[in-house]
């Protein structure tokens, strides 16, 4: 009897601080999970190993004067990964809509493909152009970052929210949490192969 009492006593409490239900029905798969974290690991390296040990001049370096440079690049990922987690955050506040993933036309690999793509161009919005981030120094920008990544790859570790079935109308059209969560790190992967084209280009600083 005391068992029977103890257990539903502890169920009640469960349900009322909201640690029982469906908190996992929906969760993301272990291969989901796997490929988002694969995803930003990897991406994040990349980014701190395109800058690692360039001078001043060599961060600095423009191909034209219209065209951004290595520190540039930094600026903007840095302030882009905050933006777009913003975003994420909104959507998941938000009540589920699982009634709109019929609109969602991209599976997870065609998106992260195409913003890895720099062929295809886009333009960027106005508050994350370089000059408008904020940052004084890349050395800011790397720092907040880092900072930020960090979270992001805990965040996948440890959450359980149901992502899939958050869905909201992006420029690109409509995608889940998940696939904004994988673009994060696509777009990071996309301008490190932009810094990489400025260590290739005509002019750059020899150390």
């Amino acid at each position: 009897m005391l068992k029977r009492t103890t257990g539903r006593l502890l169920l009640s409490l469960l349900v009322i601080t909201g640690l029982a239900g469906t908190s996992n029905v929906n969760s993301l798969s272990k291969e989901e999970r796997k490929y988002a974290l694969g995803l930003m690991k990897e991406t994040y390296k990349e980014v701190l190993k395109s800058v690692k040990g360039l001078s001043e001049e060599q961060l600095s370096f423009k191909a034209a004067p219209d065209k951004w440079s290595v520190k540039d690049c930094i600026y903007h990922i840095a302030a882009t990964e905050k933006g777009l987690w913003g975003m994420l955050e909104g959507i998941m506040k938000s009540p589920a809509n699982p009634e709109k993933r019929t609109e969602i036309k991209m599976t997870d690999e065609q998106l992260v493909n195409m913003i890895k793509d720099r062929s295809a161009k886009f333009k960027t919005s106005e508050p994350f152009e370089p000059k408008n981030t904020g940052y004084k120094s890349i050395d800011d920008a790397l720092a907040d970052f880092k900072m930020t990544r960090t979270a992001h790859i805990k965040y996948m570790k440890t959450s359980t929210e149901d992502m899939r079935n958050h869905v909201a109308q992006m420029p690109l059209g409509s995608l889940d949490a998940y696939q904004l969560y994988i673009f994060i790190a696509a777009h990071s992967n996309r301008h490190t192969q932009q810094m990489n084209e400025v260590k290739t280009s005509a002019g750059f600083p020899v150390k």
